[in-house]
């Protein structure tokens, strides 16, 4: 039996609407998807391969959701746990941020592993009020000074782990198009040369990708070509889930085994049901509006009363008996 992987059933739930605050943060919060993004923006992963980066995203903390059913609690399948998104500093007010996490640049052994704190925000326009660069610096700076007490103490400034704030704009102008570019710290020499080695003051980039659905031809199998394909409010669901696997690598699917299966199909059928429930009590809380205006608005007209009555039962397919109790319900409303 195949089962839909989690990112899978968030692009279902999500379709046209991938582009919506509420869905881009929970598709961009996807391990899956924060490794092509973390492979195809940071350089000290540029050689590893998707799967093995998912590895080193938050690799000691426990995934959000718990599984459906057993065999769902593959790491690079779930949504990141994730940071606190709120930063509150006395005197410096309050940050949200979109998705902030932690990850690790792998190094020989455990010591010389790297860590790296990110945050990763979504622009639908990428024409604001406001540089969406300084607003990156002020966000990658929030992040350096949080580290105090936290990642360091007193004067331990080593200790000191590098931010990364990662923008990605929707929607960009056609004379920008798909463009990526990094702002960090680096170093001039102005006179004589001072020797410090880049980990020492390389502490924080600003990276914007901006993102042209209709300009994305040639950009197949790149970072571009794959957040274009996720974010497109254009394609159909289908249509999507394909191309992200067959160009992408994104699993949408896992086999199960039979013991498995049949632990999901219960719990796939409660969730149907549930949902089923949820979208008769939806319509039935739709009529009910339609009744409640209707009754109104004809009250408001005087039309008779058993006028109304009878388009009740014209209109809602009510008898008699029911359209008196609404129209004695809502008159009292009025």
């Amino acid at each position: 039996m195949k089962r839909k992987t989690w990112i899978s059933r968030e692009l279902d739930t999500a379709g046209i609407k991938a582009q919506y605050d509420e869905h881009v943060k929970r598709i961009l919060g996807s391990r899956q998807v924060l490794a092509r993004i973390l492979k195809g923006t940071i350089e000290g992963y540029r050689s590893y391969s998707p799967e093995e980066i998912t590895l080193w995203i938050e690799p000691d903390i426990e995934i959000a959701s718990v599984p459906l059913c057993p065999g769902e609690e593959k790491m690079d399948d779930r949504l990141i746990n994730g940071e606190n998104t709120e930063s509150k500093v006395p005197g410096e007010g309050t940050i949200t941020y979109d998705i902030r996490f932690r990850a690790f640049l792998p190094g020989k052994n455990k010591k010389t592993e790297i860590k790296l704190l990110i945050n990763v925000e979504a622009q639908k326009k990428f024409y604001v009020k406001y540089r969406i660069v300084t607003r990156g610096i002020f966000y990658g700076a929030r992040m350096l000074s949080e580290q105090l007490d936290r990642e360091f103490s007193n004067s331990e400034y080593d200790k000191l782990k590098k931010v990364y704030s990662i923008f990605i704009c929707m929607n960009a102008p056609m004379h920008i198009g798909n463009a990526m570019a990094e702002y960090r710290i680096t170093k001039e020499d102005i006179i004589g040369n001072i020797p410090e080695p880049r980990k020492s003051y390389d502490k924080l980039s600003v990276i914007i990708i901006c993102l042209n659905e209709k300009l994305k031809k040639g950009t197949e199998g790149t970072l571009h070509g794959f957040l274009n394909t996720l974010l497109s409010p254009e394609m159909d669901r289908k249509e999507k889930e394909e191309s992200l696997e067959r160009d992408y690598g994104m699993k949408m699917e896992y086999e199960l085994g039979e013991e498995l299966s049949e632990m999901c199909n219960l719990s796939e059928a409660i969730e149907e049901k549930a949902m089923k429930r949820g979208k008769i009590q939806g319509l039935n809380e739709g009529i009910q509006k339609g009744i409640q205006i209707l009754i109104e608005d004809n009250l408001e007209e005087k039309i008779p009363e058993d006028r109304i009555i009878e388009k009740l039962q014209k209109k809602f397919k009510l008898n008699k008996e029911e359209a008196v109790k609404y129209l004695e319900k809502f008159r009292g409303d009025k």
